[in-house]
């Protein structure tokens, strides 16, 4: 499939438009040697390796003005794969392995949220795990999905299109599948009137407490 056939999820004109021009941007000239390296993806978020956050690497986390860094690990690699420069940049920690079992959709929500509020406010965020492969690039494929309302299959191609060897594992691709229509519901609840959402919190809290809220709210 050519990248100009690939279509947003959205029937939002402007999201539509920023989706193609995620998906329509230039590929990067991958070569082996830059999986050891960040790479942009969308603008104002890089996706790395553990190397690209250590101290070797500080100066270069300066010069692309990083200003955010979620450091995806799990608790045998906390000895090493770890926040590295606590006083110099916000971090948000994510504890998953990277098993087909685990699951990674349950960190989407929170992810979102730190990678939006640092993005939208002018920063620069690295998501960085130990190889930049697996984890971090589906916490970084959901935020793309999120983000440009596209489907997981969009994302992924826009996310490796930049960082070639990326390979979520066959349990994490199922669930960036099921995350589409999760972050398409919140989105519609999200844009509804003020006072249908507040119908509806009224009309669950009331079934919560094992009323008949149909019957309540007519």
């Amino acid at each position: 499939m050519l990248i100009s056939e690939l279509s947003s999820s959205s029937d939002d004109p402007n999201a539509s438009n920023q989706a193609k021009a995620i998906l329509s941007g230039e590929k990067t000239e991958w070569t082996y040697k830059q999986r050891r390296d960040m790479q942009l993806i969308v603008p104002g978020l890089y996706l790395g390796p553990l190397q690209a956050a250590t101290k070797a690497n500080f100066e270069n986390l300066l010069q692309h003005k990083i200003s955010h860094i979620v450091c995806v690990r799990e608790n045998k690699e906390k000895r090493f794969v770890r926040p590295n420069f606590p006083q110099n940049f916000k971090y948000l920690t994510v504890e998953v392995e990277d098993k087909p079992y685990e699951n990674i959709m349950s960190h989407f929500g929170v992810v979102n949220s730190f990678l939006n509020d640092a993005i939208d406010n002018g920063g620069v965020a690295l998501v960085h795990g130990n190889a930049g492969i697996s984890r971090s690039a589906t916490l970084v494929i959901a935020y793309v999905m999120q983000k440009f309302e596209l489907t997981s299959h969009d994302a992924f191609i826009c996310v490796r299109d930049r960082r070639f060897c990326i390979n979520p594992n066959v349990g994490f691709r199922h669930q960036l599948k099921e995350y589409e229509p999760i972050y398409l519901a919140e989105r519609d609840f999200q844009d509804r009137p003020s006072s249908e959402s507040e119908d509806c919190g009224v009309k669950r809290k009331l079934t919560e407490d094992g009323m008949d809220a149909t019957t309540i709210m007519t």
